[in-house]
């Protein structure tokens, strides 16, 4: 048996496993927009693994941006960049960060092959487990001073600025830090609001954070568990979720669910509606199921486990909950099958031509569980004057692969805007913030 386990350590298996498994039917383009195609499920002895090995960006390089904007890096040697935060005098925080141990997560074989694949996609590394602070004095472009404004977090990943309180959301408590304009560090210890659920599972890790607009409540993203409640319902609770949290006594309660793994929270400029971005379940083809954006109702339910967009069944999941799916909301935008949509912001800088006002920039990840790959790459959805989706995708940073070498040069992650008008976007393979602008 300890023979056998080492002729499957590393590579090789992965290799092997990515000869196996389902290859998508439908170009990766059927899956976005308000009626994504949605086949019949197909299931595999075998999970398609399909990875890029992380390797990071060859000297001097970086994305392609697309036609009319360029892009420049705005800060480089970063450890492992997920998240953004640019604060009202355009000092920018980027969360340096990673999962914290789950000894109870990916047990067994299955799981001991995930781990390996998430290591060769460069999901491998230690949490730096701090809070970076980001600054272009001088307007070029390019941040010359960085800062380590907090450290010795716990996985962080949220974060929200409330008058002179910094809220982070670490993997298991929201925490508050006193915060003075133009400061460059944060020595007070943190203030725990509210507890948020972790534990040694804790299968999807992050806790995206935003405020509403008067600052009264916190909104908090609450991944699942488990792909599809595996681990059983009891270990799900406020999971797949955002909640509403209360800063002054730390009062939670559930304010939408069924969101397998939910992460970029932003509000819609026009609708002033709540939209999020949601990781969708795996191992059901590589052409289901598609990630999504939506926007959030209060007390909205939205099919996990039981169904997917909508009210289209999971067989997998026993017992059934016929209930449930009845109530099961469509999301607005599908953004293609195993994209991993992780980061969202919607624009609204005059820096970058009028045509990207009020639309959603969205950070892509890229797949594992898609043959070809899909995501890696930063892509623009416009809106209308009412506040939803008009039109197709448009793609805004690509090469972040290169397919030849079966290479990631770089992963998006997070995505915000700058005071100036740039769109930001972190890179956690690249250990990068990249900044957009129009071209010259």
């Amino acid at each position: 048996m300890l023979r056998l386990a080492r002729l499957l350590i590393g590579t090789p298996l992965l290799l092997l496993l990515g000869s196996c498994g389902d290859t998508a039917r439908l170009p990766v383009g059927e899956g976005y927009g308000p009626q994504p195609k949605l086949p019949e499920p197909k299931s595999t002895l075998i999970p398609t693994v399909h990875i890029a090995k992380a390797v990071g960006w060859p000297r001097d390089e970086m994305p392609a941006a697309a036609s009319g904007l360029m892009v420049k890096a705005f800060a480089r040697g970063l450890e492992h960049p997920r998240t953004l935060l640019t604060l009202p005098n355009g000092d920018v925080l980027v969360t340096e960060t990673n999962a914290p141990p789950k000894p109870d997560d990916g047990k067994g074989i299955r799981g001991w092959v995930m781990k390996k694949a998430m290591a060769r996609a460069g999901a491998g590394v230690p949490s730096a487990n701090r809070i970076s602070l980001l600054r272009d004095g001088d307007g070029d472009g390019f941040a010359e001073i960085r800062t380590i404004l907090l450290e010795n977090l716990n996985s962080p990943f949220g974060m929200a600025l409330v008058g002179d309180q910094l809220y982070v959301a670490n993997t298991d408590a929201i925490v508050r830090f006193p915060y003075q304009e133009g400061t460059t560090r944060i020595d007070a210890p943190g203030v725990k609001v509210a507890d948020l659920p972790a534990g040694t599972l804790n299968h999807h890790w992050t806790k995206d954070l935003i405020a509403s607009r008067d600052g009264s409540k916190l909104y908090v993203t609450v991944g699942s568990n488990s792909n599809v409640a595996e681990n059983g319902m009891a270990a799900e609770e406020n999971r797949a979720a955002i909640l509403e949290v209360d800063p002054a006594n730390g009062a939670t309660r559930l304010f939408a669910s069924g969101l397998r793994n939910p992460n970029g929270l932003a509000w819609q400029p026009q609708s002033g509606a709540l939209w999020v971005a949601v990781n969708e379940r795996d191992e059901i083809g590589s052409d289901l199921v598609p990630d999504y954006m939506t926007s959030v109702r209060d007390g909205g339910f939205y099919g996990w486990p039981y169904s997917y967009y909508g009210q289209h069944v999971d067989e997998r999941v026993q017992p059934p909950r016929p209930d449930l799916v009845a109530k099961a909301l469509v999301p607005d935008y599908a953004l293609g099958a195993h994209t991993a949509s992780l980061g969202l912001t919607f624009y609204q800088g005059d820096l970058l031509p009028q045509h990207y006002r009020n639309g959603a920039f969205v950070g892509q990840h890229g797949s594992w569980n898609r043959k070809p790959r899909s995501g890696y790459k930063v892509i623009f959805v416009p809106f209308d004057a009412q506040g939803r989706p008009s039109g197709p995708p448009q793609d805004i940073l690509t090469g972040f692969v290169d397919e030849e070498k079966e290479e990631a040069y770089g992963r998006p992650v997070g995505v915000t805007v700058d005071k100036a008008g740039a769109l930001l976007v972190a890179d956690d393979v690249g250990n990068a913030v990249w900044r957009v602008t129009p071209a010259p």
